[in-house]
């Protein structure tokens, strides 16, 4: 079958997630509270879920690969927004974010995040049907932030996100003190900004850097806006549980980073061999396609994206474990 289902379908699909947003802030702001390990997993698995039940439904109404388009993008945007869990606990750090507030901080950061995305999205859709040759930027583009990804370190992104909030607080006035997750308070008579402002800008500007290389990434997987953006929203939304379950342990996680840039370079080739098939520059095999280009199917794409991860993963836990257990057997007494 793989058709790509009706309108009315995709319009009840934003209809309902925008929904369940708006639920999770309303949650979020009713229910001020600190977030546990139980609740973050209960979110974690909500959102897992929910991405599944999403494909399951895709699969019944449009077939194998658009099912499977759709959690190959989801896999990919989660895989490649690990990083913000880092820049997150740098944030909350250095504006010393109250942990009861974190909750409705994040949530209303992360939706801040989505529409960002979603003019990006948008706009990548535009270029994307009109220059077929944009193929080669966005692959070349990836391939550069795979080599960034592995030359870098998050004591760069610990410093980047320094100067960015240091340039914001010095453009905003906010008071020194948070009011809960008030936006603006009363000082002396007067209303002021807190720096929950500064947090959510903080917040929103790493995402435009993020989404950079994330969004042409899950173009890299599937050409279908609708798809690109319901990926997004599935990835950021369960994100932001993942950070209150490991977050503390995202900075440990030494090698994911380099899973994330196995992710883009794989990503980027990808998008190399499809601009080469689908070719229209003169000056590149005369105007011709390249038929020597392989195609890359969704599936072999998702079982790479997972083992980059998993291996990733795996190499980062293995010395955290090991170092557990020799501190909690203590030193040895002769």
């Amino acid at each position: 079958m793989d058709l790509e289902p009706p309108l009315a379908f995709e319009v009840g699909t934003y209809a309902v997630l925008s929904l369940i947003i708006a639920a999770d802030v309303l949650l979020a702001y009713r229910r001020p509270r600190a977030a546990t390990v139980r609740g973050s997993a209960l979110g974690v698995g909500l959102y897992a879920g929910l991405a599944l039940a999403f494909a399951a439904l895709l699969y019944a109404m449009s077939g194998a690969e658009y099912a499977a388009q759709f959690v190959t993008g989801w896999v990919a945007g989660y895989s490649l927004s690990i990083d913000n869990l880092v820049v997150f606990g740098i944030v909350m750090a250095v504006l010393a974010v109250p942990r009861q507030i974190q909750q409705q901080v994040l949530v209303v950061g992360v939706v801040v995040a989505l529409l960002l995305r979603g003019v990006l999205i948008g706009a990548g859709a535009v270029v994307v049907e009109q220059f077929s040759a944009v193929f080669y930027l966005f692959g070349l583009f990836l391939l550069y932030t795979a080599v960034n990804q592995l030359l870098g370190s998050h004591d760069d992104e610990e410093e980047s996100e320094h100067r960015v909030i240091a340039f914001l607080r010095r453009r905003i006035p906010v008071t020194g003190h948070f009011d809960g997750a008030r936006l603006r308070t009363v000082v002396d008579g007067r209303k002021v900004l807190t720096p929950v402002v500064v947090v959510v800008l903080a917040l929103g500007t790493a995402d435009i850097v993020f989404a950079l290389d994330s969004v042409p990434a899950v173009f890299g997987v599937t050409q279908s806006p609708f798809l690109v953006f319901t990926a997004n929203i599935f990835a950021l939304m369960g994100l932001r549980w993942l950070y209150f379950l490991v977050g503390d342990l995202a900075g440990a996680l030494v090698y994911l980073r380099y899973g994330v840039a196995a992710v883009l370079a794989f990503l980027g080739v990808k998008l190399a061999f499809h601009a080469l098939r689908s070719n229209d520059l003169p000056f590149v095999n005369g105007g011709e396609n390249v038929g020597w280009a392989p195609e890359i199917g969704t599936v072999t794409s998702l079982l790479v994206i997972v083992a980059a991860m998993a291996v990733a993963t795996i190499a980062s836990v293995v010395p955290l474990r090991r170092r557990s257990r020799r501190s909690s057997k203590g030193p040895r007494h002769r």
